[in-house]
């Protein structure tokens, strides 16, 4: 129906089981799969950044994501979008689980990856200018999920899932 350079809008006919009929337009997925990476630190905090979304017209706090590169792992996209917007590497990455977006509308879906083991290091990447670095303890993430300054869904439910991952 419509596309652009980043997403494009399919409509689909559909017919259900009882009979009845529907048209959807749905955002299809394409292209590259995204990852969302949740770093813990040894002193127990997650590593945020503060960083401008169009979306919302404001800088708000989220965790470091990207997409994933060809010939790329999920973890090797995880250590390369860590090193690029926070400036740490992780020895220790673990998948998590794949979330999808909002999958009544769209077909986009981002793999949550857990980062452990930091360490120093920086990659420059495509980010317009340097993020903020926000280390957030991760037994207070109750009064973060509360706050204005993080309100992205995929954050949020990646932070909870590295804190089940974390406590058991």
């Amino acid at each position: 129906m419509a596309s652009s350079r980043l997403f494009s809008i399919e409509q689909i006919d559909l017919v259900f089981s009882n009979g009845a009929t529907r048209t959807f337009e749905r955002l299809p997925k394409r292209g590259f799969e995204g990852i969302i990476v949740c770093a813990v630190n040894d002193k127990h905090e997650c590593i945020l950044v503060r960083e401008y979304q169009a979306g919302t017209h404001r800088y708000e706090l989220v965790l470091p994501k990207g997409r994933v590169e060809r010939a790329e792992s999920f973890d090797e996209a995880a250590n390369r979008e860590l090193k690029e917007e926070a400036g740490l590497g992780a020895r220790r990455l673990q998948y998590l689980r794949e979330l999808t977006i909002a999958p009544s509308h769209m077909g986009f879906s981002i793999h949550v990856i857990l980062a452990t083991d930091l360490y120093a290091e920086s990659l420059t990447g495509d980010e317009p200018e340097p993020l903020e670095v926000v280390r957030w303890p991760m037994s207070e993430l109750d009064s973060l999920f509360r706050s204005d300054q993080l309100t992205e869904a995929r954050s949020i439910a990646a932070l909870t899932l590295a804190r089940m991952e974390l406590r058991s």
